[in-house]
């Protein structure tokens, strides 16, 4: 029987995500996982003053160890989706946990920035990726129609967490210095390890019996780039033109001509399946067709300019309150105060989002363009309760946007897209988050004032809004469709209007 329709036979039924049973148990992972990542960078203004007094450097000088971790996340991203899909989320994100734990110890005995950069740095960031990328793809699989509520609700580990950790760690200062803080967190940091053990993969069902969502992608692709269609029309011609030789009584040489023909189509049939063959194997782990994508593209240049203005406020708000005259202590509380409307508005606007009131890119453009608005007003806040309205205005805003812009990305590429398109987004992405607390950095050196930074990161928002404009005029020009089986599914075209 030919080849193509065995293939066919062996169509594999996709697993359907479950929206509940074990898949609350993804989601506290993923919440940990998240409290654990951006909550501890979200909360490393605290350490960013003592390090800052220590080495007697510049503010720049000070912000490369958030950024290269960043930047670390984003690149990694990638490495990170490729590693789940060899081997599996469960091993990827327990390494993880154990690289983040060993490195922010190691960091803890530094003598000097250059090794905060490294451990601190990079191999905490190598780690962050490791961890959260799995992470977040699993909650994307596990969870079909409450998935922007499901991803609100695992965000929120990073406010409840950064809610804190931010006292937690200027009590641990004080109390151990920011060398023995660092001890301590790398401590808790290996908790990503028992995160990690708790993810499970979903099951497919192959002819009555189980087998991974893996096989059913290869399976799938294969289908997809075969030429089958062009090869079984060239064998019936091939045959056709055999039987009309016999029938005729051709002689030994046509025959042999015809023989050889065949030979050769076998040979060059050989030689495609080989250049297909690769093209699957590599198309399982790393999707590349997406950078042809122009929708995808569009939303990862919004993502470099959002980075770009979306991590600085938060390490610089405690310099930028302690600057102003503000005790330690009530500094720290400002970002518990974010923390805690950071934490409303992503359960608020994640549950809006699953209302599908308006458009989830329409909703992201507007909290975008809000939070821009909001850090451009920051340097009027001089006194604490000034410096307390920002920070809940801020934390509820920025909830508002993180809680959905992950949620988009699926709705652009589709779900068995998405562990390669959030690797690709959060490589593209990187960029900004590595330039975005040192550009804000050299700012506020030159001018002698953190209201600076809070300044450049509200005008690279407001930038990065107008790619989401853009993307709204994107609309689709054909619908996903489905087999009679539902097994296949056709791309979304674009076009510009």
């Amino acid at each position: 029987m030919d080849r193509a329709l065995k293939a066919r036979r062996r169509r594999v039924e996709p697993a359907a995500a479950p929206d509940g049973g074990y898949a609350w148990f993804i989601l506290l992972s993923c919440f940990f996982v998240f409290g654990l990542t951006f909550g501890v960078i979200k909360a490393f203004g605290v350490f960013y003053v003592e390090i800052h007094q220590h080495f007697k450097t510049t503010a720049a000088g000070t912000s490369w160890i958030t950024s290269i971790a960043v930047a670390t996340i984003h690149i990694v991203a990638p490495v990170a989706s490729a590693l789940s899909a060899r081997c599996n989320h469960r091993t990827v994100v327990t390494a993880g946990g154990l690289i983040c734990g060993v490195a922010v110890v190691l960091g803890a005995f530094a003598r000097n920035l250059t090794e905060l950069y490294i451990t601190v740095g990079f191999l905490n960031g190598l780690g962050y990726a490791l961890t959260w990328t799995p992470t977040v793809t699993m909650l994307g699989m596990y969870f079909e129609k409450r998935r922007p509520v499901a991803n609100a609700m695992a965000s929120s580990g990073e406010c409840i967490i950064t809610f804190v950790l931010t006292p937690l760690f200027q009590l641990l200062i004080d109390s151990f210095s920011w060398r023995g803080a660092l001890l301590i967190l790398g401590g808790l940091q290996l908790n990503m390890c028992v995160c990690g053990m708790l993810l499970r993969p979903l099951k497919t069902k192959k002819e009555g019996t189980c087998v991974s969502a893996l096989k059913a992608e290869e399976e799938d692709l294969s289908m997809d780039l075969l030429p089958q269609e062009g090869m079984d029309e060239n064998k019936s011609s091939i045959q056709i033109q055999k039987g009309l030789d016999v029938s005729e009584g051709s002689n030994k040489e046509t025959s042999k001509t015809c023989l050889e023909e065949e030979e050769e189509l076998n040979s060059t049939q050989g030689s495609i399946d080989s250049s297909e063959s690769l093209k699957t194997k590599i198309l399982q782990y790393v999707d590349y067709r997406l950078i042809s994508n122009a929708p995808f593209m569009v939303y990862s240049m919004f993502g470099v300019f959002c980075a770009l203005g979306l991590f600085a406020p938060s390490l610089f708000l405690v310099p930028y309150a302690r600057s102003k005259g503000i005790e330690e202590y009530q500094a720290a509380a400002l970002m518990s105060i974010s923390a805690v409307m950071d934490l409303f508005g992503r359960v608020f606007f994640g549950w809006l989002a699953n209302l599908r009131l308006v458009e989830t890119v329409q909703q992201l453009t507007a909290t975008v363009i809000l939070l821009g608005t909001v850090l451009l007003l920051c340097p009027l806040a001089s006194s604490f309760y000034e410096l307390v309205a920002f920070s809940a205005a801020h934390g509820l805003v920025f909830g508002a946007t993180v809680s959905i812009h992950i949620t988009v990305l699926p709705e652009i590429v589709g779900v068995q897209r998405f562990g390669s398109a959030l690797g690709f987004f959060m490589l593209i992405r990187s960029s900004g988050g590595l330039f975005g607390p040192p550009i804000a950095g050299f700012f506020i050196d030159k001018m002698d004032s953190y209201g600076t930074g809070f300044l450049m990161s509200g005008v690279a928002l407001i930038v990065s809004a107008l790619f989401l404009l853009i993307l709204c005029k994107m609309k689709p020009r054909g619908q996903a469709t489905a087999t009679k089986n539902g097994l296949s599914v056709e791309e979304k075209e674009v076009d510009m209007t």
